[in-house]
């Protein structure tokens, strides 16, 4: 697929513009192994192709932009490369809130943050007040995230209430349950893209994905640009998005 302009994607899919996008950022220490730089540049690097993704989307018209920025997993890093990742997550909310704010960017954050510590879920809680008022775009980031940790924890909760006498389990539907899940409130992916040319999910928004459509790109994620972004966005206005029913 050859890349396109934001105008170009436009072009190629009046009126199909997703409403939801996902995106694994996938190839930060690949991107530094191959450059012989240390793997903290790459996530620095990573952190930028972010911030041009947001732009994207936003230009886009997406309403709801998530990025899977460390997942459950990644706590079994090396500790080194836990404490970069932590740190500049700490850096990113203390200089991007305000211009998200600016640019009508809300934030949330799905995932277990008290794995992060005190001081930084006082961070994190903090940038999803202030941005709070954001129409242009919800930007979804999933942090010490795991899609099965996630379903357990929707279990549990319903098992709870069931067992306190509050919830009929005979009575519980895919609806009840969803509302259970880290993403209670929020449309499911039309679109879940990753980068770095790997094909799975990696345990991310297994429920949510259901109907999802999903795009592989072949570069590593620093290198992701507002081209890249249009090149999905036509992607998925030429496809056609059938949820399980026949056509003719």
């Amino acid at each position: 697929m050859s890349a396109l302009t934001q105008a170009d994607a436009a072009a190629a899919a009046p009126g199909r513009v997703p409403r939801h996008v996902a995106v694994i950022m996938d190839g930060n220490r690949r991107w530094a192994q191959a450059r012989g730089l240390p793997v903290a540049l790459g996530h620095k690097a990573g952190a930028e192709a972010a911030r041009r993704a947001i732009e994207a989307a936003a230009n886009a018209g997406v309403e709801w932009l998530t990025l899977f920025a460390f997942s459950s997993e990644n706590w079994t890093r090396p500790a080194d490369e836990v404490q970069e990742l932590t740190t500049l997550l700490r850096l990113y909310l203390r200089s991007e809130v305000a211009t998200l704010k600016k640019e009508g960017v809300r934030l949330r954050v799905i995932g277990d943050r008290d794995r992060f510590g005190p001081d930084l879920v006082r961070a994190v809680d903090q940038a999803e007040s202030v941005t709070a008022g954001g129409t242009r775009l919800n930007l979804v980031v999933a942090l010490s995230y795991g899609a099965r940790d996630e379903i357990v924890h929707a279990a549990r909760a319903i098992a709870a209430e069931a067992r306190a006498g509050t919830l009929d389990p005979a009575s519980v539907t895919e609806a009840d349950f969803a509302h259970r899940l880290f993403t209670a409130g929020q449309p499911d992916p039309d679109l879940i893209i990753r980068t770095s040319g790997e094909q799975r999910l990696s345990n991310f928004l297994l429920w949510q994905a259901a109907y999802a459509e999903f795009l592989f790109l072949d570069v590593l994620w620093p290198d992701f640009g507002a081209e890249h972004f249009a090149q999905a966005v036509a992607e998925f206005g030429r496809r056609e998005r059938r949820y399980g029913a026949r056509t003719a």
